[in-house]
Parts: structure tokens; C-alpha cells; sequence
């Protein structure tokens, strides 16, 4: 997938978000002001997990999280969100 050298500790993952929606359905152009946070993304890199708990998603999983889950970061020029797996609703 890629070669990041970036490796979530415990339960973190690394996710890359979806790209927000440029049209609506009908074609009507959104500005950027007015563009979705996307709540869908791929897994770019995973955390070992917890001692009792292993984790259940790997790296290319295309995965729904809640609106507001994680921490945005950026690296190399890209944006990222970093966040626990229990932020993660479904693998899609």
C-alpha cells in the first residue's frame, strides 16, 4: 500500500480519509466550505493491540468511523487520521 513510517502504538490505527464529495448527486459543485468531513477511509497502518484484545482490522480495510473520531494529522504532505479502533463502526 504504501511505505509510511508512521506505527500506531496499542490499539491506534492510521487511517487515510475518503476524499470529501465535490458534487452532489445532481451535480450541483460543493464549495470547500460546505464539503462533509468523509467518514469513510482506508487503513494505512495498524497498532499491535492490547494484551487481551488483538486487533480485528489490517491494512487496506475500507472502514466507516464516527464524524468526529480521531486526531488529524499530516504527513509528507497528506492528511491522516489517527484514532482507536473502537472508533472505527464497520469494515465496509
Amino acid at each position: 500500500m504504501s511505505n509510511l513510517k508512521i506505527q500506531p502504538l496499542a490499539d491506534r490505527v492510521l487511517v487515510e480519509p475518503a476524499p470529501a464529495e465535490e458534487k452532489t448527486a445532481g451535480g450541483i459543485i460543493i464549495p470547500d466550505t460546505a464539503k462533509e468531513k468523509p467518514q469513510k477511509g482506508i487503513i494505512v497502518a495498524v497498532g499491535k493491540g492490547l494484551k487481551d484484545e488483538p486487533m480485528t482490522v489490517k491494512v487496506g480495510d475500507n472502514v466507516l468511523y464516527g464524524k468526529y473520531s480521531g486526531t488529524e494529522i499530516t504527513y509528507d504532505e497528506k492528511d491522516y487520521l489517527i484514532m482507536k479502533e473502537s472508533d472505527i463502526y464497520a469494515i465496509i
